[in-house]
């Protein structure tokens, strides 16, 4: 079996130190826990022991015996009718005040299916038309794991946010809709939006990327709706080109709020298996439990990458791999540039080369066709520090959109035929959302030869990436 590999922050008194201190609190917690067990165990046979006294001794009570063989098997009531006081007053109104009105949910047989067009993580979305407006909509069915379990906390997180949120470039939940047989708690479906296309789709069936102005119209849609979600205290946790949906119309809605939900200020712990794995930021693939903005803000630079290339920027094929392109392309992080990074619960299982300065970024050589503005921004964006990653607000005011090209209108924005309304959409490849329940595989790992093949690259020569 393998052994755990030493950090090089192992010898550090510091480290040392916070690590007794959490396997202190983890041996209070443990302790504590089995006192308060113990203490319910105690109570739980004291009680049965008192009721097992309290039945003995009533049954060998010769009183009891003879009351009980002596009562009838029937009672009179002996308590007289209560009597109602006479007054003068008039008789009592019983007040009443208007409550809300519960509308009952259509039936999904008021839509027609027309035809499926995906299955995602979290449900199966259908084309259908509404029989009564004639309108066509995305049906989507919630997926229920566990239906004895009730509705699953992701189908009621989408729905929550979806119904709190009300922006153009967000895709409307317009209502929810029930099955015929409404003792299975699985018939619940979603009647959202239809849109033609999704960006993943797009990109893969289209010969050459988009252009500067179309890129730069289409990360503004998408910033705006990210910047009324962060407003609202929303994060969505699985921003990627295939939740991105196009209309013929040029205009972009962000869509599967499966992985949202609410947060504050300051950030409670949350889960860090969210963001599908090609979009996760670094400091969740490090296991942070509280985090902010800032890993939207990351899937969204990952985007960017992504329609300049027509590929995913980073497609590692697990937790480890990812860590290895991220800091392949963005450079190995330094206590300097993200102070206290080490920190992170699978950062000492991380080795790292002993002089990472020399590592930096290579995106501006990776895209040496963006301007400098476009480099700016898609730098920040994909800072290995999160609190070095520009907000949404932030972002729309970046120079990079007030220079040439200019963003395309959308009423010019090109059309594409539709996928949607004739066949599923394809995925070739992609990775799904993260499972929940599911662990982060990441191990002791050597990161200290991932630039081994740097300078031959830079000759002309391939990467060579090496993990140990």
């Amino acid at each position: 079996m393998a052994t755990k590999m030493k950090s090089r922050w192992a010898d550090d008194e510091e480290d040392a130190e916070l690590e007794a201190q959490r396997k202190r609190e983890k041996e209070e917690k443990k302790r504590a826990k089995a006192e308060k067990q113990r203490k319910l165990d105690e109570q739980a046979a004291q009680l049965r022991l008192q009721e097992e006294q309290a039945a003995a001794a009533a049954a060998e009570s010769p009183s009891n015996q003879r009351e009980l063989s002596s009562r009838p098997s029937k009672r009179r009531r002996l308590s007289p009718e209560p009597t109602v006081p006479q007054t003068d007053l008039p008789p009592a109104k019983l007040l009443r005040f208007p409550g809300a009105e519960w509308k009952r949910c259509r039936s999904v047989e008021d839509y027609e299916k027309l035809n499926d067009i995906e299955e995602g993580a979290y449900g199966w979305v259908s084309r259908a038309k509404d029989m009564t407006t004639g309108k066509v909509v995305a049906l989507k069915r919630l997926k229920m794991e566990n239906a004895q379990d009730g509705i699953p906390v992701t189908g009621i997180r989408e729905i929550q946010t979806l119904m709190d949120c009300e922006h153009p470039n967000i895709v409307t939940l317009q209502e929810v809709v029930v099955g015929e047989d409404m003792s299975k708690i699985e018939n619940i479906f979603l009647v959202l939006d239809f849109l033609e296309h999704d960006l993943k789709t797009l990109l893969e069936d289209m010969s050459e990327p988009f252009l500067n102005s179309e890129i730069k119209t289409l990360l503004l849609q998408l910033t705006s709706g990210v910047n009324y979600l962060h407003n609202n205290w929303i994060l969505h946790r699985d921003l990627k080109t295939s939740n991105l949906l196009l209309n013929n119309r040029g205009q972009l809605k962000i869509a599967d709020f499966g992985m949202a939900r609410y947060f504050g200020d300051p950030a409670p712990k949350m889960t860090q298996l969210v963001v599908t794995l090609w979009y996760r930021s670094p400091e969740l693939l490090l296991g942070a439990e509280k985090y902010g903005t800032a890993v939207d803000m990351w899937s969204i630079g990952c985007i960017f990458g992504e329609l300049l290339t027509k590929e995913p920027l980073l497609q590692g094929k697990n937790e480890v791999d990812e860590l290895s392109k991220i800091f392949e392309l963005c450079g190995i992080p330094t206590e300097d540039a993200w102070p206290g990074f080490k920190r992170l619960p699978n950062a000492r299982s991380l080795k790292l080369p002993k002089n990472p300065a020399t590592h930096g970024s290579v995106l501006r050589a990776r895209f040496p066709f963006l301007t400098s503005a476009g480099s700016s921004l898609l730098t920040s964006l994909l800072a290995l520090n999160p609190a070095k990653r520009p907000s949404a607000k932030e972002m729309l005011d970046h120079p990079f959109f007030a220079e040439d090209p200019k963003p395309k209108s959308t009423a010019m924005f090109p059309t594409f035929p539709s996928k949607a309304g004739q066949e599923k959409r394809r995925r070739r490849g992609t990775p799904n959302a993260p499972v929940r329940g599911a662990a982060p595989d990441i191990n002791a790992v050597d990161f200290s030869g991932i630039f081994a093949g740097r300078e031959d690259e830079e000759k002309g020569g391939g990467f060579s990436l090496k993990l140990i």
